[in-house]
């Protein structure tokens, strides 16, 4: 077994034993604060309610725990157990060396992952959700929304690996920096495309039809700045009742949605706070910020693919006999998330300064009290727990515990 082989194994064993022993940590605390509400929120979130964000909360923890597991297996059966050699061989078999050769692995192995992980969408769609009365989705639309994502996938995703491949064959020692340009122009597109074409796939958006409650949300844009080509409404509850709005979209194509179970939830003044800290995401720059990390991110990536892609023992290492550009990808992209895992506290740390930011910003063009108020109703019919294990917390949430976020909104407000 070489160093690097070694080295891969490390990496895989310490980041699925941290997953566990984060797991198991944020059970035991969910268990151990189970039997009363935490301070300050008895008048608003009952006992019944707080076990069932406890409950719920170990069901999806558990789920995780699986999770772990099964992408440890299906890691191993990939690579040493030579399920990528196997692709490979049957990818050759009926294709000639090339850019189409290479699409079909890809693709073929992309199919295996999505297949392994079928088994626990369909839990938790059908057993965690159902059983906690979120879940509204039918098997038959389970069945087509999976067979949209693969169509959606395969529209999308052929010719953008097509593209990249022809790149790292045709671009010499700079191919990197080619391809980068071209993930960067991809997800810009998709930016633009996606609100058009692709979410009208999964549900019905109609434009908002409470003239007062259209009219609070444009006196809070004017306030803010900020122009939106629509205020949409989802039909999220023909899926699930949890609740949810949110931006999509760039430049003209700039949409405000909102799903029909929250405006249900919600009166004008939380669902005109709640927006108040969406915008304060925008007017921030948040989402251009986080966009410039991930391509940051990707271009140091790339790079140091480039520097892996012609080295034989990148491969063998890890159960490889047929180098390829193709395979590179794969392995890549595969291998490269169990050595960085344990800095993913730090994605978390960044996300919750924003979401601190963008809770000040709501304060100041809306109303604190009713943010607090909002986050309160849709902490508890979201089922989310109000006792998270801090570690588990700082590790995974890109949002703060529901204790400190609404305490500062309080103390701001006083």
């Amino acid at each position: 077994m070489s160093a690097f082989s070694i080295a891969f194994l490390a990496a895989l064993l310490t980041t699925t034993a941290v997953k566990l022993w984060l797991a198991a940590r944020h059970i035991t605390h969910i268990r151990r604060h189970r039997t009363a509400v935490p301070a300050g929120f008895g008048a608003q979130v009952t006992l019944d309610a707080h076990q069932k964000a406890a409950d719920y909360s170990i069901a999806k923890t558990r789920l995780e725990i699986a999770g772990a597991l099964l992408e440890a297996g299906v890691l191993l059966a990939l690579t040493f157990g030579g399920g990528l050699q196997l692709a490979h061989e049957l990818a050759a078999a009926g294709i000639g060396p090339g850019i189409v050769r290479g699409v079909a692995l890809i693709a073929l192995t992309a199919a295996v992952l999505t297949l392994a992980e079928l088994p626990l969408a369909c839990y938790r769609t059908f057993r965690i959700e159902q059983r906690f009365g979120f879940n509204k989705m039918t098997p038959r639309m389970f069945v087509a929304d999976t067979l949209k994502h693969a169509l959606v996938a395969t529209a999308f995703g052929i010719p953008l690996v097509g593209a990249v491949l022809w790149l790292m064959a045709r671009m010499g020692d700079a191919w990197w920096i080619y391809t980068w340009l071209v993930w960067v122009a991809f997800n810009l597109l998709l930016l633009i495309v996606y609100p058009i074409w692709i979410a009208p796939l999964f549900n019905k958006f109609s434009p908002l039809d409470n003239p007062q409650l259209k009219h609070r949300i444009e006196q809070l844009l004017a306030r803010c700045g900020f122009r939106a080509q629509g205020l949409m409404v989802m039909d999220g509850s023909r899926r699930s009742s949890h609740g949810n709005a949110y931006f999509t979209g760039f430049g003209k194509s700039k949409r405000i949605v909102f799903f029909d179970t929250l405006l249900e939830r919600l009166d004008a003044a939380e669902v005109e706070a709640v927006l108040a800290h969406e915008l304060g995401h925008f007017r921030l720059r948040h989402v251009v910020k986080r966009m410039a990390w991930i391509f940051a991110a990707s271009l140091g990536l790339l790079w140091l693919l480039s520097r892996l892609i012609d080295a034989p023992w990148f491969y063998a290492g890890l159960g490889v006999q047929t180098p390829s550009t193709a395979m590179a990808l794969i392995l890549f992209f595969l291998v490269s998330p169990q050595f960085a895992f344990l800095l993913h506290p730090l994605t978390s740390v960044y996300a919750r300064r924003h979401e601190f930011e963008a809770d000040r910003y709501a304060a100041r063009h809306a109303s604190a009290p009713a943010l607090v108020s909002a986050l309160i109703k849709l902490y508890k019919d979201n089922a989310a727990t109000l006792t998270p294990d801090p570690l588990h917390s700082a590790f995974y949430d890109s949002h703060p515990p529901a204790p400190l976020r609404i305490a500062r909104l309080q103390s701001g407000a006083a």
